[in-house]
């Protein structure tokens, strides 16, 4: 298993080449100002993190409200996985349309693209983290 500061090193990582990439793209291929865009990435990015949190918080309560426990079935867990998509489209498409002066349309389509983008982005970073920084055979257990 990683460690707790390998664990740090690959989130970090994973965000700053995301955002460098996105910052490249949308600014080269579709001409937004790339200090916009970056501002954008990282705001999001820290939002991000913190409703993860406050989103967990409130579905482990509203778990225990209605089912009386915090394990999470399979239908629990689409659902949880499916709510926090909705409730970040929904906080942040405005935010992307003011910000960038574009359609909600276009925001949705352009969240849309960068959702394709990231399942695409989370699948070669992985493989080409742990490439360039395997797991040490034999390792043990470390949080």
């Amino acid at each position: 298993m990683r460690s707790t500061l390998d664990r740090i090193r690959h989130a970090i990582g994973f965000e700053l080449i995301a955002l460098v990439l996105i910052i490249v793209v949308l600014s080269q291929l579709f001409g937004f100002e790339a200090h916009k865009v970056g501002a954008l990435g990282i705001a999001f990015s820290l939002f991000a993190t913190g409703w993860n949190f406050v989103y967990n918080l409130l579905f482990d309560k509203a778990m225990m409200k209605y089912t009386g426990q915090l394990e999470k079935q399979t239908k629990h867990r689409i659902i949880h996985a499916i709510l926090f998509e909705l409730s970040l489209l929904w906080i942040t498409l405005p935010v992307i349309a003011w910000w960038l002066n574009i359609s909600l349309l276009d925001a949705f389509i352009m969240d849309i693209g960068l959702v394709v983008f990231y399942l695409f982005y989370t699948y070669g970073y992985n493989l080409a983290y742990d490439k360039v920084f395997p797991i040490p055979a034999g390792t043990t257990s470390q949080a």
